[in-house]
Order: structure tokens, then C-alpha cells, then sequence
């Protein structure tokens, strides 16, 4: 588990044939508050606990995990997190939680095809990713979390219900798989992804102080230089109409 401050760590994703996502630790330790945000891919719920256990976490102190959106890398080993916190809350954004308990997998799969393969390669069923989400998160939501301050922005154009969590105090921002690092952006050709919406989003990100930027992929940066979002939304803009 890699520190970032005093109060935000992450363990890096371990990609296999399908990308595993980060995932991050919020919260000052000593609050006994902490949250998760993503869960990352499937089999990977043990290597994500011991992480945290490595470095001195106790499970009860997750109090929960924070979605970005509800992509298969994302929310793959969400089960075994949950057999291994079962007190812990799902939080997700309106726009996926209503699906995710009706069991309705389209977001989770984004494709028909990627649902053949995966349910093929991992032996995955019908039904797999159906959980009771207990927070629905909403747009602009105050989140006061582990002694910390995080504002809910809805971004949707990856997923429907992208969310990004920002610590404008710190000028930290999680942004799901909106916007990474080297000037790349999350896909726009899944099932609830809109182009022109991840135009919108990267926009108003780019408005942010952002000087820490957490995707839920490849590089996280610790020095973002000053106007990246906006260079990265001009960069792509083009594409995004």
C-alpha cells in the first residue's frame, strides 16, 4: 500500500488479461472512519486485503466503499471485499445503483460480448454483480469521511453514474477513469457511456485546482501541472462531439 498523505493511500492495480483498478484508502487512521473507493477485479479481494492488513488496517474500520462507477474492473471483487467487511456499506451513484440492485449486469459489462468472455473466462453467472447499495450518492454531495472533507462530482460519459471525489483543501482528485495520466481519457463506447458528456465532464474538471490527480488506472501523478485537464479536453475534444 502506497502513501499518498497522511490520510489517502492506494494499492496499484495488478492488470491481468482485463485491467484491475486501484484502489484507494480515505481517511485519517486513528478515526476508525475509513472508506474504500473501488474494489477492483475479480480474485483480486485477497490481495486487496492483505494489503491493508500489511500495513496495519483493521477491516472494521472500513466503514465502506465508495464506487466511481460500476464497471467489471472496478467492481469485480466487490464480493469478496464484502465477505471480508461484511459490515461494510456499498456507496454508489443513483444512476447505477437503481440497476446494480435489480441485478441489471449492462453497466458492469458494457457489452454483450465482453459479458460472453468474461462470464466464459471466469465462470461468472447471470446475477453475479447484484448488490444492495446502501448510500446512493448524489451530485454535489458534502462527504465528512475519516476526518476528511470530499465533494461528489457527478462525471458521467465513461458510465452513466461516474462520479470523482475532490479535496479541493489539498487539490486531490479521484476521478474514476475519466481522465489519467499522459494525457488519456476513459472510453466512450460502453453501454450508458456518452461522448459528448465526457467532454462535459473533463470540462468541468478542468476548472478544479487539482495538484494530485488518482485515476483508477496506470500512473498516478502527485504534481499535475498546472491546466492538464483542460490541455487533455482540448486534446480530445475533437473526438468527443
Amino acid at each position: 500500500m502506497v502513501k499518498i498523505t497522511d490520510s489517502l493511500f492506494f494499492i496499484p492495480g495488478q492488470d491481468e488479461m482485463i485491467p484491475d483498478a486501484h484502489v484507494y484508502l480515505l481517511g485519517k487512521p486513528q478515526s476508525g472512519d475509513l472508506s474504500l473507493v473501488d474494489a477492483g477485479l475479480m480474485g483480486k479481494g485477497r490481495y486487496k486485503m492483505s494489503a491493508l492488513t500489511e500495513a496495519g488496517v483493521r477491516p472494521a474500520d472500513i466503514k465502506r466503499v465508495i464506487m466511481t462507477h460500476t464497471h467489471l474492473d472496478h467492481i469485480g471483487c466487490l464480493r469478496e471485499i464484502l465477505d471480508a467487511i461484511p459490515s461494510a456499506e456499498v456507496w454508489v451513484h443513483t444512476l447505477e445503483a437503481e440497476p446494480l440492485e435489480r441485478g441489471d449486469e449492462s453497466t458492469v459489462y458494457g457489452m454483450d460480448m465482453f459479458r460472453q468472455m468474461c462470464q466464459t473466462q471466469y465462470r461468472l453467472k447471470d446475477g453475479a454483480f447484484t448488490f444492495k447499495v446502501d448510500h446512493r450518492i448524489e451530485d454535489a454531495e458534502e462527504l465528512r469521511i475519516g476526518g476528511e472533507a470530499w465533494t461528489v462530482l457527478h462525471i458521467p460519459g465513461h458510465s452513466a453514474g461516474g462520479i470523482a471525489l475532490y479535496d479541493a483543501a489539498n487539490g486531490i482528485l479521484i476521478p474514476g477513469d475519466v481522465v489519467y495520466a499522459d494525457y488519456s481519457i476513459g472510453r466512450f463506447d460502453l453501454h450508458g457511456a456518452n461522448a459528448r458528456a465526457l467532454n462535459d465532464s473533463l470540462l468541468r474538471l478542468s476548472d478544479l485546482k487539482v495538484k494530485v490527480l488518482l485515476p483508477g488506472h496506470n500512473r498516478v501523478l502527485t504534481d499535475v501541472p498546472e491546466g492538464y485537464i483542460r490541455a487533455v479536453a482540448k486534446q480530445w475534444g475533437a473526438y468527443l462531439r
